[in-house]
Protein backbone atom coordinates (compact mmCIF):
# COMPACT_ATOMS: atom_id res chain seq x y z
CA UNK A 1 0.00 0.00 0.00
CA UNK A 2 1.33 3.39 -0.95
CA UNK A 3 1.60 5.75 2.01
CA UNK A 4 -0.52 8.85 1.73
CA UNK A 5 1.46 12.07 1.61
CA UNK A 6 1.45 13.93 4.88
CA UNK A 7 -0.34 17.24 4.74
CA UNK A 8 -0.45 20.18 7.08
CA UNK A 9 -3.90 20.94 8.41
CA UNK A 10 -4.96 24.32 7.03
CA UNK A 11 -6.63 25.00 10.37
CA UNK A 12 -3.38 24.42 12.26
CA UNK A 13 -1.52 26.58 9.77
CA UNK A 14 -4.11 29.30 10.34
CA UNK A 15 -3.67 29.02 14.12
CA UNK A 16 0.11 29.38 13.84
CA UNK A 17 -0.24 32.36 11.51
CA UNK A 18 -2.80 34.03 13.75
CA UNK A 19 -0.66 33.59 16.87
CA UNK A 20 2.38 35.06 15.08
CA UNK A 21 0.34 37.97 13.70
CA UNK A 22 -1.16 38.75 17.11
CA UNK A 23 2.23 39.17 18.73
CA UNK A 24 4.61 41.06 16.43
CA UNK A 25 8.13 41.31 17.81
CA UNK A 26 9.50 44.74 18.58
CA UNK A 27 12.88 46.11 19.58
CA UNK A 28 13.84 45.88 23.24
CA UNK A 29 13.51 49.40 24.62
CA UNK A 30 15.90 48.56 27.47
CA UNK A 31 18.57 46.07 28.45
CA UNK A 32 16.62 43.19 29.91
CA UNK A 33 17.71 41.98 33.33
CA UNK A 34 16.60 38.51 32.22
CA UNK A 35 19.22 38.65 29.42
CA UNK A 36 22.14 40.30 31.21
CA UNK A 37 23.74 36.92 31.93
CA UNK A 38 24.17 36.25 28.21
CA UNK A 39 27.88 35.50 27.70
CA UNK A 40 28.33 37.83 24.70
CA UNK A 41 28.32 41.51 25.63
CA UNK A 42 28.52 42.43 21.94
CA UNK A 43 25.22 40.68 21.19
CA UNK A 44 23.54 42.54 24.05
CA UNK A 45 24.94 45.84 22.72
CA UNK A 46 23.61 45.15 19.20
CA UNK A 47 20.17 44.48 20.68
CA UNK A 48 20.26 47.62 22.78
CA UNK A 49 21.40 49.68 19.79
CA UNK A 50 18.76 48.17 17.44
CA UNK A 51 21.48 47.17 14.98
CA UNK A 52 19.37 44.35 13.55
CA UNK A 53 15.73 43.40 13.39
CA UNK A 54 14.18 41.82 16.49
CA UNK A 55 14.32 38.04 16.53
CA UNK A 56 11.21 36.55 14.91
CA UNK A 57 9.35 33.54 16.27
CA UNK A 58 6.79 31.38 14.55
CA UNK A 59 3.41 30.56 16.06
CA UNK A 60 4.59 27.31 17.63
CA UNK A 61 7.48 28.99 19.46
CA UNK A 62 5.23 31.80 20.65
CA UNK A 63 2.75 29.25 21.96
CA UNK A 64 5.60 27.68 23.93
CA UNK A 65 6.26 31.07 25.51
CA UNK A 66 2.57 31.38 26.36
CA UNK A 67 2.67 27.93 27.96
CA UNK A 68 5.60 29.03 30.12
CA UNK A 69 3.65 32.07 31.34
CA UNK A 70 0.62 29.89 32.09
CA UNK A 71 2.78 27.40 34.00
CA UNK A 72 4.20 30.22 36.10
CA UNK A 73 0.69 30.98 37.36
CA UNK A 74 0.12 27.29 38.14
CA UNK A 75 3.40 27.05 40.05
CA UNK A 76 2.49 30.11 42.12
CA UNK A 77 -0.89 28.51 42.86
CA UNK A 78 0.84 25.32 44.05
CA UNK A 79 3.10 27.30 46.37
CA UNK A 80 0.09 29.04 47.87
CA UNK A 81 -1.64 25.70 48.35
CA UNK A 82 1.45 24.60 50.32
CA UNK A 83 1.10 27.62 52.63
CA UNK A 84 3.69 29.87 51.00
CA UNK A 85 2.71 33.52 50.73
CA UNK A 86 3.47 34.74 47.21
CA UNK A 87 3.06 38.36 46.22
CA UNK A 88 2.99 38.21 42.43
CA UNK A 89 2.33 41.95 42.06
CA UNK A 90 3.68 45.04 43.75
CA UNK A 91 0.94 46.26 46.12
CA UNK A 92 2.08 49.85 45.54
CA UNK A 93 1.32 49.70 41.82
CA UNK A 94 -0.94 46.68 41.31
CA UNK A 95 1.45 45.64 38.54
CA UNK A 96 4.20 43.03 38.27
CA UNK A 97 7.23 43.83 40.42
CA UNK A 98 9.72 45.91 38.41
CA UNK A 99 13.37 46.67 39.09
CA UNK A 100 15.28 49.46 37.35
CA UNK A 101 18.93 50.53 37.09
CA UNK A 102 21.39 52.29 34.76
CA UNK A 103 19.37 55.50 34.42
CA UNK A 104 16.28 53.50 33.49
CA UNK A 105 18.02 51.55 30.70
CA UNK A 106 18.13 48.25 32.62
CA UNK A 107 14.80 46.78 33.68
CA UNK A 108 13.42 43.49 34.89
CA UNK A 109 10.19 41.99 36.15
CA UNK A 110 9.98 39.56 39.04
CA UNK A 111 7.75 36.49 39.14
CA UNK A 112 7.05 37.34 42.76
CA UNK A 113 8.28 37.72 46.32
CA UNK A 114 7.54 34.80 48.61
CA UNK A 115 7.54 34.34 52.36
CA UNK A 116 7.07 31.02 54.12
CA UNK A 117 9.39 28.90 51.99
CA UNK A 118 9.65 25.87 54.26
CA UNK A 119 13.45 25.69 54.12
CA UNK A 120 13.60 29.23 55.58
CA UNK A 121 10.08 30.35 56.60
CA UNK A 122 10.93 33.83 57.87
CA UNK A 123 13.19 35.03 55.06
CA UNK A 124 11.56 36.74 52.07
CA UNK A 125 12.65 35.11 48.83
CA UNK A 126 12.70 36.27 45.25
CA UNK A 127 10.59 33.76 43.35
CA UNK A 128 11.76 32.58 39.94
CA UNK A 129 9.66 29.99 38.07
CA UNK A 130 10.97 28.18 34.99
CA UNK A 131 9.92 25.24 32.82
CA UNK A 132 12.42 22.80 31.28
CA UNK A 133 12.46 20.08 28.66
CA UNK A 134 13.86 16.63 29.43
CA UNK A 135 17.51 17.37 28.65
CA UNK A 136 17.52 20.69 30.47
CA UNK A 137 15.74 19.26 33.53
CA UNK A 138 18.18 16.34 33.74
CA UNK A 139 21.12 18.74 33.69
CA UNK A 140 19.46 20.90 36.32
CA UNK A 141 19.01 17.94 38.67
CA UNK A 142 22.52 16.65 38.02
CA UNK A 143 24.49 19.88 38.25
CA UNK A 144 22.29 22.51 39.90
CA UNK A 145 21.12 25.79 38.42
CA UNK A 146 24.48 27.60 38.60
CA UNK A 147 26.04 25.11 36.19
CA UNK A 148 23.00 24.11 34.14
CA UNK A 149 21.52 27.60 33.69
CA UNK A 150 24.03 30.35 34.60
CA UNK A 151 21.89 32.99 32.85
CA UNK A 152 19.05 32.20 35.25
CA UNK A 153 21.37 32.73 38.20
CA UNK A 154 22.50 36.06 36.76
CA UNK A 155 18.89 37.09 36.40
CA UNK A 156 18.17 36.22 40.02
CA UNK A 157 21.28 38.01 41.28
CA UNK A 158 20.25 41.23 39.53
CA UNK A 159 16.69 40.91 40.84
CA UNK A 160 17.81 40.26 44.42
CA UNK A 161 20.27 43.15 44.29
CA UNK A 162 17.76 45.68 42.98
CA UNK A 163 14.86 44.43 45.09
CA UNK A 164 16.88 44.32 48.32
CA UNK A 165 16.50 40.56 48.86
CA UNK A 166 19.08 38.13 50.19
CA UNK A 167 17.62 34.83 48.94
CA UNK A 168 15.92 33.46 45.84
CA UNK A 169 13.74 30.39 45.44
CA UNK A 170 14.15 28.77 42.03
CA UNK A 171 11.22 26.51 41.19
CA UNK A 172 11.53 24.47 37.99
CA UNK A 173 9.01 22.15 36.35
CA UNK A 174 9.54 19.36 33.85
CA UNK A 175 7.33 20.17 30.87
CA UNK A 176 6.27 16.57 30.27
CA UNK A 177 6.22 14.80 33.64
CA UNK A 178 5.30 17.76 35.92
CA UNK A 179 8.21 16.81 38.20
CA UNK A 180 9.37 19.77 40.26
CA UNK A 181 12.87 20.86 41.25
CA UNK A 182 13.69 23.57 43.77
CA UNK A 183 16.88 25.34 44.78
CA UNK A 184 17.61 28.26 47.07
CA UNK A 185 20.11 30.83 45.80
CA UNK A 186 22.08 33.16 48.07
CA UNK A 187 22.59 36.77 47.08
CA UNK A 188 26.15 37.41 45.89
CA UNK A 189 26.89 41.12 46.04
CA UNK A 190 30.09 40.92 43.98
CA UNK A 191 28.34 38.97 41.22
CA UNK A 192 25.37 41.33 41.21
CA UNK A 193 27.52 44.45 41.08
CA UNK A 194 29.52 42.95 38.21
CA UNK A 195 26.29 42.39 36.28
CA UNK A 196 25.11 45.95 36.91
CA UNK A 197 28.52 47.18 35.74
CA UNK A 198 28.14 45.04 32.61
CA UNK A 199 24.78 46.64 31.88
CA UNK A 200 26.27 50.08 32.46
CA UNK A 201 29.10 49.33 30.00
CA UNK A 202 26.54 48.35 27.38
CA UNK A 203 24.47 51.46 28.07
CA UNK A 204 27.45 53.80 27.84
CA UNK A 205 29.37 52.20 24.96
CA UNK A 206 29.44 53.94 21.59
CA UNK A 207 31.63 51.15 20.18
CA UNK A 208 30.71 47.49 19.83
CA UNK A 209 32.31 45.40 22.60
CA UNK A 210 34.72 42.59 21.61
CA UNK A 211 33.24 39.45 20.06
CA UNK A 212 32.96 36.35 22.18
CA UNK A 213 34.73 34.62 19.27
CA UNK A 214 36.12 35.70 15.89
CA UNK A 215 34.98 32.37 14.43
CA UNK A 216 31.48 32.74 12.92
CA UNK A 217 31.05 28.97 13.29
CA UNK A 218 31.69 29.11 17.05
CA UNK A 219 28.74 27.40 18.71
CA UNK A 220 27.54 30.56 20.45
CA UNK A 221 27.89 32.63 17.26
CA UNK A 222 26.51 30.27 14.60
CA UNK A 223 22.82 30.71 15.46
CA UNK A 224 23.05 34.09 17.20
CA UNK A 225 20.48 36.68 16.02
CA UNK A 226 23.35 39.18 15.72
CA UNK A 227 25.45 36.89 13.52
CA UNK A 228 24.79 38.78 10.27
CA UNK A 229 25.83 42.18 11.63
CA UNK A 230 28.63 40.81 13.79
CA UNK A 231 30.30 38.35 11.41
CA UNK A 232 28.55 38.55 8.05
CA UNK A 233 29.05 42.14 6.97
CA UNK A 234 25.31 42.79 7.08
CA UNK A 235 24.41 46.50 7.17
CA UNK A 236 23.07 47.67 10.50
CA UNK A 237 19.59 49.13 10.52
CA UNK A 238 19.24 52.89 10.12
CA UNK A 239 17.57 54.38 13.20
CA UNK A 240 18.44 56.78 15.99
CA UNK A 241 20.09 54.14 18.13
CA UNK A 242 22.63 53.25 15.43
CA UNK A 243 23.46 56.93 14.91
CA UNK A 244 26.65 58.39 16.38
CA UNK A 245 24.76 61.56 17.33
CA UNK A 246 22.38 59.90 19.82
CA UNK A 247 23.15 58.74 23.34
CA UNK A 248 21.21 57.12 26.19
CA UNK A 249 19.89 59.75 28.60
CA UNK A 250 18.36 59.61 32.10
CA UNK A 251 14.97 58.03 32.79
CA UNK A 252 15.34 55.56 29.95
CA UNK A 253 15.23 58.23 27.24
CA UNK A 254 17.70 59.04 24.45
CA UNK A 255 19.13 62.38 23.36
CA UNK A 256 20.05 63.62 19.88
CA UNK A 257 23.03 65.99 19.85
CA UNK A 258 22.44 66.95 16.21
CA UNK A 259 18.93 68.30 16.85
CA UNK A 260 19.32 68.84 20.62
CA UNK A 261 16.13 67.00 21.54
CA UNK A 262 14.89 64.06 23.53
CA UNK A 263 14.20 60.95 21.50
CA UNK A 264 11.26 58.76 22.42
CA UNK A 265 10.47 55.36 20.95
CA UNK A 266 8.72 56.56 17.79
CA UNK A 267 11.47 59.10 17.05
CA UNK A 268 14.12 56.44 17.49
CA UNK A 269 12.51 54.05 15.02
CA UNK A 270 12.01 56.74 12.38
CA UNK A 271 15.49 58.25 12.45
CA UNK A 272 16.20 61.33 10.32
CA UNK A 273 18.04 62.41 7.14
CA UNK A 274 21.08 63.42 9.21
CA UNK A 275 21.76 59.87 10.38
CA UNK A 276 25.43 58.85 10.62
CA UNK A 277 26.34 55.34 11.65
CA UNK A 278 28.37 54.57 14.73
CA UNK A 279 31.72 53.70 13.10
CA UNK A 280 31.90 50.22 14.61
CA UNK A 281 28.65 49.36 12.82
CA UNK A 282 30.26 49.99 9.43
CA UNK A 283 32.33 47.04 8.10
CA UNK A 284 35.03 49.33 6.75
CA UNK A 285 37.89 51.66 7.73
CA UNK A 286 37.07 55.30 8.44
CA UNK A 287 39.29 57.48 6.19
CA UNK A 288 37.71 60.95 6.15
CA UNK A 289 35.26 63.22 7.99
CA UNK A 290 33.66 66.31 6.47
CA UNK A 291 32.12 68.32 9.31
CA UNK A 292 30.57 70.89 6.97
CA UNK A 293 28.88 68.35 4.71
CA UNK A 294 28.25 66.09 7.72
CA UNK A 295 29.64 63.01 6.03
CA UNK A 296 32.02 60.22 7.02
CA UNK A 297 33.95 58.30 4.37
CA UNK A 298 34.95 54.65 4.73
CA UNK A 299 37.18 52.31 2.75
CA UNK A 300 35.30 49.04 2.43
CA UNK A 301 36.86 45.55 2.44
CA UNK A 302 36.63 45.32 -1.39
CA UNK A 303 38.65 48.55 -1.75
CA UNK A 304 35.70 50.75 -2.67
CA UNK A 305 34.77 53.89 -0.74
CA UNK A 306 31.44 54.57 0.85
CA UNK A 307 30.27 57.97 2.07
CA UNK A 308 27.95 57.87 5.04
CA UNK A 309 25.59 60.85 5.13
CA UNK A 310 25.74 61.52 1.42
CA UNK A 311 22.36 62.17 -0.28
CA UNK A 312 20.69 58.88 -1.17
Amino acid sequence: MVALPQTVSPTIAAIEAAVAAAEPRDFDAVIRASSIGHPCERHLWYRFRWAHAPERFDGRKLRLFHTGHAEEARMIAWLRMAGVDVQAVDPATGEQWEVVACDGHLKGHLDGISTGILEAPVTPHLLECKTHNQKSFDQLKRHGVAVAKPEHVAQMQIYMHLAGLSRAFYLAKHKDSDELYAERIHYDMAAALALVAKAERIRAADTAPPRISDDPEFYQCRWCPSQGVCHGGQAALRNCRTCLQSTPAPYGTWHCARHNRTLYADNQRAGCPNHLYLPSLVPGEQIDIDEVAETVTYRMPDGSTWVDGAPL
